[in-house]
């Protein structure tokens, strides 16, 4: 009997035990929709109403404190508030209002998680299946880029726990849109080899976004013809010049030109390839191009035979592979084989000495005549 008391009341204490547990344990999830398109403006004002006390956020951090909460916080929407505290810009051109609401937003937000477990989701929210599927080892940067970005936010450490499936959320993409992030994603990574910049780093992190849950197919088709006119206009930062040739003399130094408009120095091999034989052209390794710069190259180019030839001028890495599209450089040799050179100048010399013998010849028959 007294066995029969004791399993009843540990079951009893255990069902009295559990709504505790659970609600001592509750998840507070920080998300929403993409509201900053990838060139920085913001698509609406709407993320202004959703931080205010009665928005669908503000609701969730203006509350009195509870210990033992966990947040999942999406690190890309927290840098979409830290935008709003400065002079952020609305793609239609109205006036902003919500950097005021930005503020007090995130100081609550930083206050009322002090004391609680903070998850850091991966950069963007992405569908982790998803992503997983694309481009494995980008989620995986996703979620360290993520917690770095969250723990310079709030100030504090937070966890990542990519296993966990804290992220919650499926999205759809169909060909096109998949082929578009994995495009833009292998763009900007080739890119990111050369150029060491925190811009194109958080560009790139940013195309998580994409495979965000929270869009439809309209929203998300928008913002990826968006994100490849962000990442076009980054890979068009570092290129050569395209240029037309004159060569006139069997070797040549063709002047090239480099830009590098990022802000950062960028070290690069440039590859030249000859379309043809009649010309042999040399290439460069170890270019260092100054930030803002444009430096100029000169080309040694050895003309084998007269004619016209296109040279694919390359960027790459140290390993060789191409970080931005080729240009093409297009010459065009007029030089004239030394030995034909010879061979006009003798014919040329003979000639005029056959005209000098004929007019001798000529004046000694009328000098006879005359006699």
């Amino acid at each position: 009997m007294r066995k029969l008391i004791s399993v009843s009341l540990s079951i009893f204490f255990l069902f009295i035990t559990l709504p505790s547990a659970s609600a001592e344990n509750s998840v507070v999830r920080i998300s929403s929709t993409v509201h900053q398109n990838f060139t920085g403006e913001f698509v609406n004002d709407d993320l202004a109403q959703e931080l205010t006390p009665s928005g669908k956020l503000g609701q969730l951090v203006f509350t009195p404190f509870q210990k033992s909460k966990i947040w999942a916080i999406d690190p890309a929407l927290i840098d979409e508030v830290i935008a709003m505290t400065g002079d952020y810009i609305l793609v239609g051109g109205a006036t902003p209002s919500g950097k005021d609401i930005a503020i007090s937003w995130l100081a609550q937000l930083r206050e009322i998680t002090t004391n609680n477990d903070v998850i850091a989701l991966a950069y963007g929210n992405p569908d982790v299946v998803l992503a997983k599927r694309l481009a494995p080892s980008e989620l995986r940067t996703y979620f360290a880029y993520g917690k770095t970005h969250l723990e310079l936010a709030l100030g504090r450490a937070v966890r990542s726990e990519p296993n966990q499936h804290w992220n919650a959320g499926r999205a759809k993409l169909n060909g096109d849109l998949s082929r578009n992030y994995r495009d833009t994603r292998k763009d900007l990574t080739l890119l990111s080899k050369v150029v060491p910049s925190p811009d194109l780093v958080r560009l790139r992190m940013s195309l998580a976004r994409l495979l965000s849950p929270s869009l439809n197919f309209k929203e998300r088709t928008a913002l990826s013809l968006n994100a490849r006119s962000a990442v076009d206009a980054e890979v068009q930062k570092l290129r050569i010049v395209p240029g037309k040739y004159q060569l006139t003399t069997e070797m040549s130094s063709i002047p090239v030109t480099v830009i590098n408009d990022f802000p950062v120095d960028v070290t690069v091999n440039i590859s030249m390839m000859a379309g043809n034989a009649r010309i042999i052209v040399d290439s460069f390794t170890g270019v260092v191009l100054p930030a803002l710069s444009k430096l100029q190259l000169e080309l040694n180019a050895f003309v084998i035979a007269p004619g016209q030839t296109q040279v694919l001028a390359q960027i790459t890495d140290a390993l060789g592979k191409s970080v931005v599209p080729p240009t093409v450089l297009a010459l065009n040799a007029t030089v004239i084989d030394s030995r034909v050179t010879w061979f006009t100048t003798g014919a040329a010399i003979l000639l005029l000495l056959a005209a000098i013998a004929q007019s001798v010849r000529r004046i000694k028959r009328g000098r006879q005549s005359e006699i």
